[in-house]
């Protein structure tokens, strides 16, 4: 059999890199598309894939080899029958070792074919940025701040994208006034009677917009300070680098990028079986405040749903949650749910877990659904009737909607876009973030990563390698978790030991009337090193934080326990979880001697 010689393909804008890996031997059998070494610019890592199949003959480079377009990497002898490809694909961006990849739950989908663009140009920049998130404003901001002529494509009227406009934002107004509403009446317990609230929901609904407004508007303002160029409308790619954008009017422009950061979110995912009718509303509909119904009931027992749920419990809905799993607020361990379970029982008339939802129709006289039940050894709830039905069953990216594949970017079939630990795509100038590239689907994760990308693409050595990203319901009482849950522990076999403190020891929360919650630590067996925690109570929200940086930094408990905490506050319970856990706590009765 003839030797083949296998080459450098096009790598794009990188005219010189350096070999720092090898991936492969002489003796090897290596299939098209397989890695053979890896390969680092001042800008980033990728891996040099092969063009041909067969067994490695002779390396041709060596770590610290300097390397370009043509270089030679082996020396292969091909398979029988091995058909070489029309073309070398571009290389793959390689994850940094030490970095954890954000991941897209699937499978890596197959190269694609991008499509081409000689038309008229509206619009140039060095950084295009699709979607105006937190994420996509983040990276647009900071793509601004490190010199790039940047230009943000937007579908909404306003920045902020579905979180400042309807989602964490708006939500957390009206949660805010439900937890006063709910905090004045329970003040009649302490002495101090209010009369009963007067709720005008049109006043209500102005706050709420006055909120998305100045944070909007805010948002326009550091746009318009960085000279961020701002485009409206839907953005869809036509090339791997040009975006036509389509206006509301019809109108459309052309944007041609050098480098691009798709930030274009996701959507709340819609049940085929549920017909269109006012009375029936996802989390945007919700948050319209339209009316304030008798009976109502939410689809989905998640965060999002539970949110809504005490939003119009608090306004005089009774409620009923339906949900196909074993319980409500999935991710969280289940002793920090029961917590907040038992204090939120007269919100809820009826909580059907392990139930599915089968069936709904809109008769006038309200939305019928119908139910089936998930365990076969239990009846089915009887079909109700409510004023009002809340659908929450998750979000689904939006990965499938902007013509990724003219890009050339791959998209999983389920809508995602995989990306290495410099978040970028199979295309080595464009970039994802957010939503897009799997879970968790949250802001915060988001903002973290629009960093890394804008970095990255003005050729820092920037990587996304977050040990742990915090996950809050802002219920009442709150509940928030960050790294290794005990219920994941348990299923995955890792031995933790932890440090619970009960705040009916809390001063702070004795005081507040407010002493439900807990904090808890969970720490590694052998190295006592802090590998997650929860907390459940009132600003759980505001103090995961803490814990989040003690992981990140390899606490351990000494660490956290010896230090000073103000006292008295809630957050010093954080401390005395890591005391329980040393035995040395003298807020608790002793601890049993081990």
């Amino acid at each position: 059999m003839s030797l083949i010689e296998v080459k450098v393909p096009d790598i794009g804008d990188f005219k010189e890199v350096e070999v720092i890996e090898l991936l492969v031997k002489a003796g090897d059998t290596i299939k098209v598309d397989q890695s053979l070494v890896t390969v680092e610019s001042d800008k980033a890592s990728m891996e040099i894939p092969s063009s041909h199949a067969g067994v490695v003959k002779e390396l041709k480079v060596k770590v610290g080899d300097k390397v370009a377009e043509g270089s030679l990497v082996l020396m292969l002898e091909a398979s029988a029958g091995a058909a070489a490809p029309a073309a070398a694909p571009a290389a793959a961006p390689a994850s940094a070792p030490t970095a954890t990849a954000p991941a897209a739950a699937a499978p890596a989908p197959a190269p694609v074919a991008a499509g081409s663009y000689a038309g008229k140009v509206d619009v140039e920049c060095d950084m295009l940025v699709l979607g105006a998130g937190p994420g996509g404003y983040s990276a647009a901001f900071r793509s601004a701040d490190l010199g790039m002529n940047t230009v943000l494509v937007e579908r909404y009227a306003t920045l902020g994208g579905v979180c400042l406009n309807v989602g964490c934002i708006p939500s957390k107004a009206l949660l805010h006034v439900a937890a006063v509403i709910d905090e004045t009446a329970s003040m009649a317990a302490h002495g101090v009677t209010f009369g009963k609230p007067q709720i005008d929901v049109d006043k209500l609904r102005e706050y709420k917009e006055k909120v998305i407004k100045k944070m909007t508007t805010g948002l326009a303002g550091m746009a318009k300070a960085r000279k961020v160029n701002v485009v409206q409308g839907v953005g869809q790619f036509v090339s791997p680098n040009h975006l036509e954008v389509t206006a509301a009017d019809g109108s459309k422009k052309t944007v041609q990028f050098k480098q691009a950061i798709i930030a274009a979110g996701s959507a709340v995912v819609n049940l085929p079986f549920v017909p269109q009718d006012p009375r029936i509303v996802d989390s945007t509909g919700a948050l319209e405040l339209r009316q304030v119904p008798k009976r109502m009931l939410v689809i989905g027992g998640g965060i999002i749903g539970l949110e809504m749920a005490t939003v119009y419990s608090t306004l005089g809905a009774r409620i009923d949650v339906v949900e196909m799993m074993d319980g409500l607020m999935q991710g969280a361990d289940r002793d920090m749910v029961k917590v907040w379970q038992k204090f939120n029982e007269k919100r809820f008339d009826k909580v059907m877990t392990k139930t599915k939802t089968v069936a709904v129709d809109a008769l006038k006289e309200g939305i019928k659904v119908t139910f089936e039940s998930a365990d076969p050894s239990v009846a089915a709830p009887e079909p109700q009737l409510y004023d009002m039905v809340l659908v929450a069953v998750g979000r689904s990216p939006n990965g499938k909607k902007i013509a990724a594949d003219k890009a050339g970017v791959a998209v999983t079939d389920r809508g995602f876009i995989n990306v290495d630990s410099q978040m970028r795509t199979n295309v080595p100038h464009i970039f994802a973030i957010g939503d897009l590239v799997g879970q968790p689907m949250l802001a915060h994760k988001a903002v973290h990563e629009a960093h890394v990308a804008a970095e990255a693409a003005a050729g820092q050595k920037s990587y996304f390698d977050a040990r742990v990203i915090p996950s809050v319901a802002y219920t009442d009482p709150e509940v928030a978790w960050v790294g290794i849950t005990e219920d994941e522990a348990k299923a995955k076999g890792i031995k933790l030991e932890k440090g619970l403190f009960p705040w009916a020891a809390s001063g702070r929360a004795v005081a507040n009337g407010r002493d439900e919650g807990f904090t808890k630590l969970l720490f590694d067996a052998e190295t006592h090193r802090i590998v997650g925690g929860g907390i459940v109570g009132t600003h759980a929200g505001d103090m995961i934080g803490e814990i989040a940086l003690a992981i990140e930094m390899g606490a351990d408990a000494v660490d956290i326990g010896k230090t000073i905490h103000p006292h008295p506050t809630l957050g010093e319970s954080i401390g005395m979880a890591a005391e329980v856990f040393e035995g040395v706590c003298t807020d608790l009765p002793p601890a049993r001697k081990k």
